[in-house]
């Protein structure tokens, strides 16, 4: 987790080879989405089950469309992906979200988030280039952001029509 934080190539190309870390890095993203939760000031277990619930979707839809665009839209001369390898880059790339615990303390709630969501869309980034095995980083970044925003337009516009 540290090494992901850190945005350390060789922690992302080691949990990409290792076929055994999809539980790991799904439990990474329960403990990042949990903090979150607390941090946003979830306050009894329904409220953050909805949230943990919430995030966790959120991001295997987010997965599953980087996937789609990485490999079949916008794939490198290198591009061979499966889904457990961006699931699992991926799901390390969310440490950083364990510091949105911080957001307990309401004074630096909006700081603490908006720093470790860059953060977290960072080493996402490099999270994919690695799981597509890009030669650039632009690549990445494209994918990431095409990702998002299809995410966004699917995830909350959902929302607004169960609202």
């Amino acid at each position: 987790m540290v090494g992901a934080a850190r945005l350390d190539s060789g922690s992302y190309e080691e949990v990409e080879a290792d076929t055994t870390a999809n539980w790991q890095a799904v439990a990474v993203v329960i403990i990042a989405s949990l903090a979150a939760a607390i941090g946003a000031g979830a306050t009894d277990t329904r409220s953050a089950l909805g949230m943990l619930v919430a995030a966790i979707l959120s991001w295997l839809v987010w997965v599953l469309l980087t996937l789609f665009i990485g490999t079949r839209l916008l794939p490198g001369n290198a591009t061979q992906a499966d889904f457990g390898q961006v699931l699992r880059t991926t799901g390390f790339s969310a440490s950083v979200g364990a510091l949105r615990i911080l957001g307990v303390f309401p004074a630096i709630r909006g700081p603490v988030f908006a720093v470790v969501t860059i953060w977290m869309l960072l080493t996402f980034v490099v999270a994919i280039r690695h799981a597509l095995d890009y030669s650039s980083t632009g690549r990445a970044v494209a994918v990431c952001f095409l990702g998002w925003l299809i995410h966004g337009i699917l995830f909350f516009g959902f929302v607004r029509t169960v609202i």
